[in-house]
């Protein structure tokens, strides 16, 4: 343990700490997060004295996604014990910034760079009861600080592929002594369980319970139900197809099927929900649209005259208007990785998605269980999705595949709380 403090602390975080700031020169997203953590350790120091209470729980994700999973634990903790303080840290600007007004959370802030001084400076002054990192963002000079501080340490949904890099050979060694500092590792699935076994980790309790994902999307589907985003008017007698977190590799091939079906189709409706509506993106959707179809952004809804797109300009409005659809596209597959394919799921919606879906072990389970179907051009888009357009027992059934899925896999958090409040001593 004290070869790898050394090596980590001399020359790994050092090189990381030239490296992010040289890169902040050139990312505006980077500058965003160095910028954002300025003064962080003085502000951390003000507000954890107010902190309501001794109990304090700190949950630690990468970005939003990882986050997301951390709050039906922390809904279920906030119901039954509502005076426990709850901090949640982020590593990235997109995580911190679509979560700082989360109402569960007494403290919301960034991490500190991973530099000895901060992350023992960190800890001293939150002093948590407990600390949960969400599924892989595990910083070894924080968990490092919890070891030393015998604050008891969990990893939530975690994963890890049999050919992970952590696996190389001296990789291996040194996430042996990581993850020898957690007190439990509660995994998704059997084979992430299998997994970790092999680094021959010792200390932690590693277990599978499932992921609290699933609990997430039901949650967020019942609260989706409340919210009535599109008037009778629009969608009466409609066929709606709903392309969920586009990006342009996605756009690409996904849109040209959509101007031909439109021709065939004469009821199809698409909602065009981009990943990131930019000003500088719609525009370029917009023009991409032109000539080939009929648009109208989601804020002008008011003004539908029948358009073919609903180009959504706004964020956190995707999962409600799943509940609309009758066939999802989920992008990311033609870039660098799948974005959520349970949220669509959880509304009975069969799914499409393009090749790089390796990143999400659900995308695989639905395509296994024909409630999903993997595209590589857009040949094959056009023939699968006509295909469910048309045919109505297949779509159904293929729909009702997709949420029995999410059915069978409900109960993680109520299994991760068994692990976690016998520490809470409440």
């Amino acid at each position: 343990m004290t070869f790898w403090k050394i090596l980590y602390n001399i020359i790994i975080v050092p090189v990381m700490w030239i490296g992010f700031h040289l890169a902040g020169v050139f990312n505006e997203k980077i500058r965003r997060g160095i910028a954002g953590r300025k003064n962080l350790l003085a502000t951390l120091e003000r507000r954890a004295a107010q902190l309501p209470s001794q109990t304090r729980l700190w949950f630690h994700a990468s970005s939003l996604g990882e986050f997301e999973q951390a709050k039906p634990i922390i809904a279920e903790l906030k119901k039954t014990y509502p005076n426990i303080s709850i901090i949640a840290t982020f590593f990235s600007p997109s995580g911190y910034e679509h979560s700082k007004n989360y109402k569960l959370a007494d403290i919301i802030s960034y991490l500190p760079f991973d530099t000895h001084r901060s992350t023992n400076k960190f800890i001293s002054i939150l002093q948590p009861t407990v600390a949960i990192m969400v599924r892989y963002d595990t910083w070894p000079n924080v968990i490092w600080a919890l070891k030393k501080n015998a604050v008891p340490t969990f990893i939530a949904n975690a994963t890890m592929k049999k050919s992970s890099s952590r696996k190389f050979p001296v990789l291996r060694q040194f996430h042996h002594a990581l993850y020898n500092c957690f007190t439990h590792i509660l995994t998704v699935s059997e084979n992430d369980k299998a997994s970790f076994a092999d680094f021959g980790i010792t200390s932690p309790l590693v277990s599978a319970i499932g992921d609290t994902r699933f609990d997430q999307v039901m949650m967020r589907s019942i609260e989706a139900q409340k919210k009535n985003l599109l008037p009778a008017s629009v969608i009466s007698g409609k066929k709606i197809f709903i392309i969920g977190q586009s990006w342009e590799a996605d756009e690409e091939v996904v849109l040209p099927v959509v101007f031909k079906l439109e021709e065939q189709i004469p009821d199809l409706l698409t909602i065009l929900v981009p990943h990131e509506p930019t000003l500088e993106h719609l525009e370029a959707l917009e023009y991409q649209l032109s000539g080939n179809s009929t648009f109208i952004r989601f804020s002008e809804l008011n003004e539908y005259r029948s358009e073919r797109i609903i180009l959504i300009d706004s964020v956190g409005v995707l999962v409600p208007l799943y509940r609309y659809a009758h066939i999802a596209y989920v992008g990311g597959s033609f870039r660098q990785g799948i974005h959520n394919v349970l949220e669509p799921a959880v509304f009975s919606l069969p799914v499409i998605f393009g090749p790089k879906h390796n990143n999400s072990q659900e995308a695989a389970a639905l395509v296994e269980r024909k409630a999903a179907f993997v595209i590589e051009d857009d040949k094959q888009l056009y023939r699968i999705l006509r295909t469910l357009l048309e045919d109505e027992t297949m779509r159904k059934c293929a729909g009702e595949k997709a949420k029995a899925f999410v059915d069978k896999n409900i109960g993680a958090t109520q299994r991760f709380l068994s692990y976690l409040t016998p520490l809470l001593h409440l």
